[in-house]
């Protein structure tokens, strides 16, 4: 029997509205700011609610003329920088990571589970500790300032492998019994019945993976020197100090809302998805 205790319904409730408030208060200021201009921006008080330069502000910071006295990168190519390289490092890591963990489950042959772990291990050196010999091997194949050197030394991913691995030991058996006696060779058994008992699984990470490699800020800002390859990550930073002048909040805040709308996107079109992939268990 549930207590229903008025109290803490008014408690819960307050606490979650204060976490809403929280997290929602400076997202509601970088609108405000990305809505009004320049000189309003750099008076006191700071204003609290919307202006009338959001649509302005916008065409100009999509442009790249907003940012007086730097030779920028109109933001919507640096946004697609950003979106090629998050759709390469998920798909990427998907793709590899699945086939890894259809091999190590599926196969039977010297070292397997130790190949694994190797695997697993990696998870102890992310791109910040081997990010000096990384960036070594990306220069000498030339591959600085493209989209394969922004994207090919994130691609692998232990945790992706080993969630595959766990789904896929969750299949039963006579599934893949069934498959040989219909005469489907390992390759047929992966496309027609792995890859569509997987789909929930491959979805959530695609929201996990496609944040991470839209946020990445280190890897980029040392593997491009181009202005044409910066990502709009590492240009928010760049803008901060440009020019050595007062930062335009209009433009920043302006650059910054549009750097969160492809990941909010992602995650709203897909929550369903997303959730089932991370909570369900039976196949």
């Amino acid at each position: 029997m549930v207590e229903h205790r008025p109290i803490l319904t008014v408690l819960t409730h307050l606490v979650m509205l204060t976490g809403i408030l929280l997290i929602a208060f400076p997202i509601w200021i970088t609108f405000v700011a990305a809505s009004h201009d320049a000189i309003r921006m750099t008076q006191v008080p700071l204003p609290l609610w919307p202006g009338d330069q959001f649509w302005h502000n916008m065409k100009i910071t999509l442009l790249g003329s907003g940012l007086r006295g730097t030779e920028t990168t109109p933001v919507w190519w640096m946004m697609f920088n950003s979106l090629v390289m998050a759709l390469s490092i998920a798909f990427g890591k998907i793709a590899i990571s699945i086939i890894s963990a259809f091999a190590i489950v599926y196969f039977r042959f010297p070292f397997r589970m130790g190949f694994f772990w190797l695997i697993f291990i990696t998870l102890m050196l992310p791109v910040e500790v081997r990010i000096l010999p990384t960036f070594e091997v990306v220069a000498n194949l030339g591959l600085l300032n493209s989209y394969a050197g922004l994207s090919l030394p994130l691609i692998a991913s232990a945790t992706a492998t080993f969630m595959f691995r766990q789904v896929f030991l969750t299949i039963p058996d006579e599934m893949l019994e069934s498959a040989r006696i219909d005469g489907a060779g390992p390759m047929r058994f992966f496309w027609d019945i792995l890859l569509p008992l997987s789909r929930t699984n491959i979805a959530a990470l695609f929201v996990i993976l496609f944040i991470y490699g839209w946020n990445q800020y280190l890897w980029p800002l040392l593997i491009t020197t181009d202005a044409d390859m910066t990502t709009v990550v590492v240009s928010l930073k760049q803008m901060l100090t440009a020019a050595e002048a007062t930062p335009e909040w209009n433009i920043i805040m302006m650059t910054a809302l549009l750097a969160m709308l492809p990941p909010i996107l992602v995650v709203v079109f897909m929550q369903k998805l997303f959730v089932k992939g991370l909570t369900e268990t039976d196949k």
